[in-house]
């Protein structure tokens, strides 16, 4: 071996542990010769993402805020709508966090199905709940996305902020622009999005910046039954022409029917006793 080659691997050892020591901060704000080392861990969140959930069946993604307390009525109705999505055969992914994310979660628990938390690490307000079956960890947020958007059949957008909004507007483009066809989501909570649907309306429609026919790709409700049936009915529709929804969704039919088995003999069981 030329005296290079141990000189060379000693400088990619140390450029290696540099890189180990950053924090996800300093990483992003850096411009210099630990970049190319990004990629090893941006891959291995992909891969420890992809390598959980491949096998995780039909699921909804469900977003909202972090900061919704549980005695407001929007916790009540995430736990509402993750349960009635559950009881349909559906797994839910939230990120994982506390608030709307939550919610979502204890109610997937609540309805019997697989309950899936997708963590980001944060300087403030994410800590992960306690009410996960399947939880990852992820530094990325970009990395994250992928695994909301890839394994979702449809995603439920309740009250939240920046970064519900910005789930809800990626779907939206990622939908326009026919990157995810056939893609059902639901607003849920007509007050609270009820201005940016003006908005939309006067200004992006009226300035042709969207097209009037882009309003119709999502839904508005206030009812937690009605977001789950509009889902799985918009999937049903179109699992003639797509098979592989066929499938997942014949799993889901299965999965509901098992949970539901199992509730009615829980409740027997109560009126036994």
């Amino acid at each position: 071996m030329s005296p290079a080659g141990p000189c060379l691997q000693n400088n990619m050892s140390q450029k290696r542990s540099q890189f180990q020591r950053r924090s996800i901060q300093e990483e992003l704000q850096s411009r210099d010769s630990g970049d190319p080392w990004m990629v090893f861990r941006i891959m291995s969140e992909f891969v420890e993402g992809f390598d959980t959930l491949r096998n995780l069946g039909p699921a909804i993604s469900v977003f909202g805020s972090a900061r919704t307390p549980s005695d407001h009525e929007w916790f009540r109705v995430a736990e509402r709508v993750a349960e009635h999505l559950t009881r349909r055969g559906y797994s839910v992914i939230t990120g994982g966090g506390p608030g709307l994310m939550e919610a979502a979660n204890r109610g997937a628990m609540r309805g019997g199905g697989t309950s899936v938390g997708l963590n980001i690490e944060l300087p403030m307000e994410q800590d992960p709940n306690a009410y996960q079956d399947i939880s990852l960890d992820f530094n990325y947020f970009f990395a994250r996305k992928v695994m909301f958007a890839k394994y979702a059949m449809g995603y439920v957008v309740l009250p939240g902020g920046f970064g519900t909004l910005d789930e809800f507007f990626e779907a939206l483009t990622l939908i326009q622009t026919r990157k995810m066809q056939d893609f059902p989501m639901v607003l849920m909570g007509k007050d609270y999005w009820g201005g940016l649907v003006r908005w939309m309306k006067r200004s992006m429609i009226v300035e042709g910046t969207i097209s009037p026919k882009d309003i119709d790709l999502f839904y508005i409700t206030d009812d937690p039954a009605e977001a789950a049936a509009v889902i799985h009915r918009a999937l049903e529709e179109k699992s003639s022409i797509r098979p592989e929804w066929r499938r997942e969704l014949a799993r889901a039919r299965k999965q509901a029917a098992q949970i539901n088995a199992t509730k009615r003999i829980r409740n027997k069981k109560k009126k036994g006793t």
